[in-house]
């Protein structure tokens, strides 16, 4: 039988060989955080979009135009129709589209597309929503027939206008900013490998000097 101080002795070896084990396992226990899902299929909404200047006329033109349509949508006799008729597409286009977008650019949808180019894309939408619109407005200004809800559509058809307008202004700055560093960064590569090949030496030319 072994004695006590054998026992101690097994216990110790048998602790330290475990420790050892242990620290040679490639299952190791970690620290760090487990990452956190980001709500459904990894989509988040982008808050820092949504309160940027960009953010909030967009948030501004959907409440607009779908004002808009509703105020047009009220009015049950007209004649003629054409205004009413013209005005009731542009509002619902113009909804419909620059709804999208937002929903694109607050759920960061849009960065899984990148073969399109989104600044692009949002200045011929609101160029486009700002002509349309303004034409709608001035035609049925001029074949309403002063109810409420035609005045009341008129008011927000031209307050959408403005918001489309002030839109595209800052969407053509992004797009020539995009159109620059576009550039800029094309002009790098073209020098970096221009350089590249200046450095590399050729082995014929050795060959020639040896």
């Amino acid at each position: 039988m072994r004695n006590g101080d054998d026992l101690e002795g097994f216990d110790g070896e048998a602790s330290s060989a475990s420790m050892i084990s242990a620290a040679s396992s490639p299952y190791q226990p970690t620290t760090e955080p487990v990452s956190q899902r980001r709500g459904l299929g990894g989509l988040r909404c982008d808050l820092d979009y949504l309160r940027s200047t960009l953010g909030r006329l967009k948030l501004a033109e959907v409440l607009l135009a779908l004002t808009a349509f509703i105020c047009i949508e009220t009015i049950m006799e007209c004649s003629p129709c054409e205004g009413l008729y013209f005005f009731e597409f542009v509002s619902c286009s113009a909804l419909v589209v620059t709804g999208a977008l937002l929903l694109l650019f607050s759920l960061n949808l849009h960065t899984r597309i990148p073969q399109i180019n989104w600044n692009l894309t949002d200045l011929v939408n609101t160029g486009l929503s700002t002509f349309f619109f303004f034409i709608a407005s001035v035609v049925l200004a001029a074949l309403n027939h002063k109810t409420g809800a035609e005045i009341a559509a008129v008011v927000f058809g031209f307050l959408a206008t403005a918001a489309f307008a002030l839109n595209a202004a800052l969407a053509v700055q992004r797009w020539r900013l995009g159109r620059r560093q576009q550039s800029r960064q094309s002009s790098d590569y073209v020098r970096a490998r221009s350089e590249s090949r200046e450095v590399v030496p050729r082995p014929e030319i050795q060959r020639l000097d040896a």
